[in-house]
């Protein structure tokens, strides 16, 4: 591929008359990408919605009971843990946006027949819509590895930080789709919960059409980030110096990497469990439903509403800071929903967790992106997903029994012996400074 000509000299790095050493110019090329890619994120995120809102309504619906009703939801969990490696390897091997199409695809089709099962009354296509759909919502997450391929260590939590600021417009998006399909339908003759997927293909067609003018692809700018950063001390990281296969031993000695899938276990399995529970705590202490939707809602800001500022502290602070306080911090929020039965500690709580869980989102991408080659590093990212998919369908699992025989007390105890152990990996992290790390066999 061509790359760009030498930058101006605006985008080398300079200090100013304190001695300050001030950020590398980003390039209009990364400057459009990144806003394509961030673009793309908010339409994805207003489909992502889908399932957790309506996947309940749906089976019950369809079977008549609410046995089932968690099965959506854990459908989409175990889709995602199934295509995580193999879309990263996929982006890898044919470059990120060939993942990115894949899996927008896949979502295309896959809401275009949950659609079609509603409006047919059949479980059964509407099981393997799902499936399909899920796959597709899995494969999207390479969008937050194709932003950090974009940056140089120096600035590349905060690009991350710009493309996950899309996920909050994209939640926020959600409820509007399906307020315009519950007006829309009657005149239509169709039945909201069937029109509601129906228009999903307005969302991802305009995706589909962002990824596609990504150029050039974000794994190739990885691995030739100094044509695009001049006089930076970028490297595409490291991995396969020697030209020998990624494997799960080689990934694992590396000791970031054990502390980065660490984090994202704990706190992907911690968020999970409590706001799998968050509903129980609030009902049982006798608040309505519309109270119940806007402290999830209050969740959802805590996840992305602060990703920006997140990246900022990540390239400044370090990836390790910025992981640590995010254990600390899901932490606390985790014991506010389990032992308060005051409403406002309640949501607190659950914003608390979400911005936990952000900062690990945040600085775990980060610091993979820092210690893996561009030609592996979508696979590290994947093999990353699989382990936090791993939290997510058996913690909440875990935490039913536990609360019926123990109460929402014991949500508590759980979530800090669970984060204890990234919490003392990460204590023994060398991170000399942010994006660098000492060499780490132990």
């Amino acid at each position: 591929m061509n790359h760009p000509r030498p930058a101006a000299p605006d985008a080398m790095p300079s200090a100013d008359i304190l001695g300050v050493t001030r950020l590398p110019t980003i390039p209009a090329v990364i400057k459009r990408n990144t806003l394509l890619l961030a673009t793309a994120q908010a339409f994805v995120g207003v489909g992502n919605q889908m399932v957790p809102t309506l996947g309940a309504i749906m089976v019950t619906q369809l079977l008549g009971s609410p046995a089932l009703a968690g099965l959506a939801t854990s459908i989409l969990g175990g889709c995602r843990f199934l295509v995580a490696y193999p879309v990263g390897y996929a982006a890898d091997t044919y470059g990120r946006r060939a993942g990115l199409l894949a899996g927008l695809l896949l979502s295309l089709v896959g809401a275009i027949t949950v659609g079609r099962s509603l409006m047919q009354r059949s479980f059964l296509v509407f099981l393997g819509g799902l499936v399909l759909f899920g796959l597709g919502v899995g494969a999207g997450q390479q969008l937050r590895l194709a932003a950090a391929d974009l940056y140089p260590p120096s600035r590349r939590a905060e690009g991350l930080g710009y493309v996950l600021m899309g996920s909050l417009v994209g939640a926020l998006g959600g409820p509007l789709l399906i307020s315009a399909a519950q007006t829309t339908a009657p005149a239509l003759g169709l039945e909201p919960l069937a029109l509601a997927w129906l228009l999903i293909p307005l969302i991802v067609l305009p995706s589909l059409g962002l990824v596609w003018l990504i150029h050039p692809d974000p794994r190739e700018i990885a691995a030739n980030l100094s044509a695009y950063y001049p006089g930076q001390a970028v490297t595409p990281g490291a991995g396969l110096e020697d030209g020998a296969p990624l494997s799960m031993g080689r990934l694992l000695r590396k000791y970031p990497v054990r502390v980065a899938l660490s984090t994202s276990f704990a706190l992907q399995g911690t968020m999970a469990m409590v706001m799998a529970m968050t509903s129980l705590a609030l009902a049982h202490h006798g608040y309505a439903l519309p109270a119940v939707s806007l402290a999830v809602a209050i969740h959802v800001m805590g996840m992305y509403g602060l990703s920006l500022p997140l990246g900022h502290l990540t390239d400044r602070l370090g990836r390790r800071a910025v992981m640590l306080s995010g254990v600390v911090i899901a932490g606390a929020g985790s014991g506010l929903v389990s032992l308060s039965s005051a409403y406002g500690v309640i949501t607190a709580g659950t914003f608390l967790v979400g911005l936990g869980w952000s900062c690990m989102n945040v600085a775990v991408v980060a610091l993979l992106a820092d210690t893996t080659h561009p030609r592996e590093r979508g696979r590290a990212i994947g093999v990353n997903d699989t382990v936090s998919g791993v939290a997510a369908i058996i913690l909440p699992l875990v935490a039913g029994p536990l609360v019926a025989l123990f109460g929402l007390a014991s949500l508590a105890v759980v979530s800090v012996c669970l984060l204890t152990m990234p919490f003392v990996l990460l204590l023994r992290l060398h991170e000399t400074s942010p994006g660098c790390y000492m060499v780490q066999r132990h």
